[in-house]
């Protein structure tokens, strides 16, 4: 074997000796650990007698109410009409109902059907733009490379394109998954098909690195730990450098799956990865890497998947023995197999957590020994059933899950409520503190992402033009002067930096401000949930900020070009951003806030800020 050269550095000379395959004890895999509740194959759950007396409107709220009544609680009674109306448009859609909807809603009989609202939303193109952002908050979506120069990657824009075009087509979850694992084997010659499979390769990357064999080692690494969490809900990442220290996977599992990835992954100097691209006709050796150094390759590993997801009981092949078929196809037959027990549980997982804030597991991409057993288990098991049986239809999944009693539950407590409402309402504090059970609905602050498209469409601003490369609207100077030269050239078409934040220009080393306050995961990582935090700066950045002024004054210069009335104008400030009727002690109140500016211009603008900033706009009830 040749030595490798010295490396030679500044200060030390390091003379690297490879290790020659050493001798490597694999961790068994012992039956009990397919017992853990996430490894259990899926079988069917018998759905619980109803429980609540009759208020159920699908099999959710049977496993809900079952729950509830052992804990001494129930399902609270379904959120006023205006509420329930605002809280399932942002869910589906990102934004606010508009007057008329309210009013259609709102004013109609209580048998107007809220599910032919919620078909409204789902067939809307808007559907589509919200729940990708979900997505590629998980695909560490970004549209440069990172690390110190953050290269741009001028058609990074098509994948994101592509995440809400298949969104909005309800393409099955199964084909979404195997597209972006394979896309480009199972329609060959599909340019849309090749686009998704940028999901592999979203993550950091760094071009010009001198070893060009670690950047290599790094990317599938990356790969290979991105894949394990997102479509397994399994940290795998964590298997690379060492055995996994709770959960029955070992390092060679780890290389034995990256040896998947490795015939698709080619990198040279300087140049971008911007496919996946099969290597035919070559003999590729893959090595598991001791202690996750690239400089020491270990045992020789063939491509395979974790040892304890193997599914022969099932009667599944194991298809990576068959040299005719490419690694990346059978791993995407493999994940999507009616048989696996992990893939359908973690979406059903992750969509819960997208209505109701946190998912039946808190955990939603580690479901490992050290994540979070689910607080309603038989019914993810049940929904996970459901959803492939209802052939891995997302749009009929959010359905089920908003039509629910469940999801239609009031957040708070009205003020005319009986005593008997008041003594439930306080057992549920009590006894179910987080809303962890669901004895109620569960409040929840809007992403900086939303706050910015709903305070743009309250104004009347907001471009809905869909597609293309991201944009770059003004940044704030004290911002501008961080970056390198042309970081951020500004988009010469200024409609252009009204569009919907998803259609913001995604730069690795920068969150834009608005984000960045309300908490805008670092797209270096996968990132399953996102942190929800409380700071000053979130108040100050809507009160002074040049974006929240200015589309403040574009709102009250709208509404004052067509009333001239003061009370009139401040209703239709807060039908604007609030979405409703303003009761005569909040409309006197405001009426003297506005009277105490020097003018009612001006008056209207700081009524703005206001109602921007407070709860009621950021919060959903």
């Amino acid at each position: 074997m040749n030595p490798i050269p010295a490396l030679v550095m500044s200060i030390v000379c390091v003379v690297i000796v490879p290790v020659s395959a050493q001798e490597y004890t694999e961790m068994p895999v012992r039956d009990s650990d397919r017992e853990h509740w996430s490894f259990r194959p899926l079988n069917p759950v018998v759905v619980p007698d109803s429980a609540d007396g009759g208020s159920s409107h699908n099999e959710i709220d049977r496993f809900i109410a079952a729950r509830l009544k052992s804990e001494g609680l129930q399902i609270q009674p379904q959120a006023s009409r205006r509420d329930l109306l605002r809280r399932v448009t942002l869910d589906l859609t990102g934004l606010l109902p508009t007057s008329e909807e309210n009013r259609q809603f709102v004013e109609a009989e209580p048998s107007a059907s809220y599910e032919d609202v919620v078909d409204r939303l789902l067939n809307s193109s808007a559907y589509g733009e919200r729940s990708a952002q979900q997505w590629l908050d998980l695909a560490r979506f970004a549209e440069t490379d990172g690390f110190e120069h953050d290269i741009v990657r001028p058609e990074a824009w098509r994948y994101r394109d592509w995440v809400i075009a298949a969104l909005n087509r309800d393409v099955p979850y199964d084909q979404f998954v195997r597209l972006q694992i394979a896309g480009d084997l199972i329609e060959p010659g599909n340019s849309d098909a090749t686009v998704a499979t940028q999901f592999c390769l979203s993550g950091p990357d760094m071009p010009d690195i001198n070893s060009q064999d670690e950047r290599r080692h790094t990317l599938l690494n990356e790969m290979t730990s991105t894949v394990g969490e997102v479509f397994l809900g399994l940290q795998l990442g964590c298997a690379q450098c060492h055995d996994h220290k709770y959960d029955p996977i070992s390092q060679a599992d780890f290389y034995r799956l990256r040896a998947i990835f490795e015939p698709a992954v080619h990198v040279k100097k300087n140049a971008p990865i911007r496919t996946l691209q099969e290597t035919q006709g070559e003999t590729l050796v893959s090595h598991m890497m001791l202690r996750g150094d690239f400089r020491r390759p270990g045992p020789i590993v063939s491509p395979g998947v974790p040892r304890v997801l193997e599914m022969p009981q099932a009667g599944v092949p194991n298809a990576f023995e068959d040299a005719a078929i490419p690694r990346r196809l059978a791993l995407a037959d493999w994940i999507t197999s009616e048989h696996h027990p992990l893939t359908a549980r973690v979406m059903v997982n992750r969509v819960w957590q997208g209505h109701f804030g946190t998912g039946l597991s808190e955990s939603s991409s580690d479901f490992g020994v050290m994540g979070h057993e689910p607080v309603h288990g038989l019914l993810l098991d049940w929904l996970a059933v459901w959803f492939m049986e209802n052939d891995w239809s997302l749009k009929k999944l959010h359905r089920l899950i908003v039509t629910s009693a469940t999801y239609r539950q009031r957040s708070h407590l009205d003020a005319d409520a009986d005593s008997e409402q008041l003594a439930a309402w306080r057992e549920s504090l009590k006894v179910d503190p987080q809303a962890r059970l669901l004895s109620r609905f569960p409040r929840q602050r809007l992403s900086g992402e939303t706050i910015r498209d709903i305070m743009l469409q309250a104004a009347g601003e907001l471009n809905r033009k869909t597609g293309g490369p991201g944009v770059r609207p003004p940044l704030p100077e004290e911002l501008r002067k961080t970056l390198l030269k042309d970081q951020w050239v500004v988009t010469e078409d200024r409609s252009e930096h009204q569009r919907r934040s998803i259609y913001v220009f995604a730069r690795r080393n920068l969150k834009f401000p608005i984000f960045d306050v309300f908490d805008r995961p670092s797209a270096d990582t996968s990132c399953p949930q996102r942190f929800v935090s409380t700071t000053a700066p979130q108040s100050l950045h809507l009160m002074n900020s040049e974006f929240s002024l200015s589309v403040s004054k574009r709102l009250a210069k709208r509404i004052g070009e067509h009333t001239a009335d003061r009370a009139t104008r401040i209703r239709e400030v807060a039908d604007a951003i609030l979405g409703r009727e303003l009761t005569e002690e909040e409309l006197a109140e405001m009426t003297a806030f506005v009277a105490e500016s020097k003018d009612d211009s001006s008056g209207l603008v700081n009524l703005c800020l206001v109602l921007f900033n407070s709860n009621e706009f950021v919060f959903v009830d």
